[in-house]
């Protein structure tokens, strides 16, 4: 977790780390935290108190998708709906910059996941100078200020940046263009050292810019609160950044203290609880 007024150096923290986690008993491991988040989210569900939001940023490949996937798998889509934020439509562009979050924030007994969120506009916005910078400086407050009222309001929020490494970007995108069907008009190899190619319309030296990396940091170290932490998931390994996440959640959800509410209807005569 990242801790608040810290600072962030993700240079400095290895995306491959396990934390001393065993691969061997990974999947077991996995299993077991699954199966506690499909029995916290009952409880969530059936108890209509407390919305939770969870919201997934990193770069293209990071595996934002695949932890929806593997991790997500656990809750009843019922009362989990998931929203993957593109470029804003033009009715989106007409109002401001939260508006559209807004829309998609979880209702009372829903586990909300945003896949990628409001952040891109402190992230792509700021490295592509689509707003100056007098625009884009202002919103960490603004954030926190939004993220404060919906926590105010009961909301739970809990954040996960999906660390890389650039070597491991390429190689995933390398294995994408590899399984394409039909193949892309270029070859693996013209991925190159400085990852040049356009895939899905984004510039990959942009994703693993200087600057992007200045975004990811700052949005890190200035919107990680008590209310709604950060936390910096090493997912260069699949195995061990589905762990993490299922293992935090499973955490964060145990901390509501969900409980079924207690059945008004009498009970049948000849029937015990157990």
């Amino acid at each position: 977790m990242v801790k608040p007024g810290s600072r962030v150096q993700l240079a400095k923290l290895d995306p491959a780390t396990t934390h001393g986690h065993d691969k061997a008993r990974a999947d077991e491991d996995l299993r077991k935290g699954l199966q506690r988040l499909t029995n916290l989210q009952d409880r969530v569900w059936a108890e209509q108190k407390h919305p939770v939001l969870v919201v997934l940023q990193g770069i293209d490949a990071a595996g934002k998708d695949g932890t929806i996937r593997h991790v997500m798998s656990a809750f009843n889509p019922q009362g989990c709906p998931v929203t993957s934020f593109k470029a804003p439509t033009p009715i989106e562009l007409a109002h401001d910059y939260l508006w559209r979050a807004h829309q998609r924030t979880p209702a009372k007994g829903e586990i909300a996941i945003f896949n990628r969120s409001y952040y891109e506009d402190v992230l792509v916005v700021r490295v592509h100078n689509f707003v100056p910078k007098t625009v884009w400086s202002r919103r960490y407050d603004q954030i926190n200020a939004w993220e404060r009222t919906l926590v105010e309001e009961r909301t739970t929020i809990v954040k996960f940046f999906l660390n890389i490494s650039a070597d491991e970007q390429r190689q995933r995108f390398q294995e994408r263009v590899r399984s394409a069907s039909p193949r892309p008009p270029f070859e693996v190899e013209q991925l190159g050292s400085h990852l040049g190619a356009q895939i899905h319309g984004l510039d990959l030296r942009d994703e693993m810019s200087p600057q992007m990396f200045a975004a990811f940091e700052a949005a890190l170290e200035r919107c990680s609160t008590d209310l709604a932490p950060w936390y910096v998931i090493p997912a260069n390994r699949n195995w061990f950044r589905n762990l993490a996440v299922a293992e935090i959640l499973g955490d964060v959800l145990a901390g509501l203290k969900p409980a079924y509410p207690p059945s008004s209807d009498p009970i049948p005569a000849g029937f015990k609880v157990t």
